[in-house]
């Protein structure tokens, strides 16, 4: 399956590309969590869907207290997951209060970078076969209607 692209003109007139066209990634689905157990399960697996959910549920809330605890998460060869802030500055350091400066906490993602399961983004751009969503509109065409027998006469 391609990776489709739509290309979208920049109508920001404060941009300094205001006018020029770029291309987007299409999302065709949003798949949900218990969709990507069932597909898991669907990959010649012998546990079940609902051990899937189960176990990736489990995963879930293990990751998420990791990085609670100042951790980093590596998810296997996909790569590691991390949390990172966004916050104001202050003159000095005394000055600096976690509770306003600090204006988001985000979750991160850096994808592996080595040898075959390499995800960078140069990588994955080399991996990918792009298709512009444009071309794969269909157009309908108007079904001929089949032709009926004719009545027997005198009826």
């Amino acid at each position: 399956m391609p990776v489709l692209i739509k290309i979208r003109e920049n109508k920001n007139i404060r941009s300094n590309a205001f006018g020029k066209h770029f291309g987007r990634v299409v999302t065709t689905k949003t798949m949900t969590y218990s969709e990507l157990c069932k597909h898991m399960s669907e990959h010649n697996s012998v546990y079940g869907e609902d051990v899937c959910l189960g176990v990736a549920n489990k995963l879930q809330n293990c990751i998420l207290e990791q990085l609670m605890e100042g951790k980093k998460v590596q998810f296997g060869e996909l790569g590691t997951f991390y949390l990172a802030i966004k916050s104001t500055g202050a003159d000095k350091e005394e000055d600096y209060n976690l509770g306003t400066n600090i204006k988001g906490l985000f979750l991160r993602f850096r994808p592996n970078r080595q040898d075959i399961n390499d995800l960078s983004s140069k990588t994955l751009k080399k991996r990918a076969d792009f298709k512009n969503a444009k071309d794969l509109i269909i157009t309908k065409t108007k079904k001929e209607e089949p032709e009926q027998p004719a009545e027997p006469a005198g009826n």
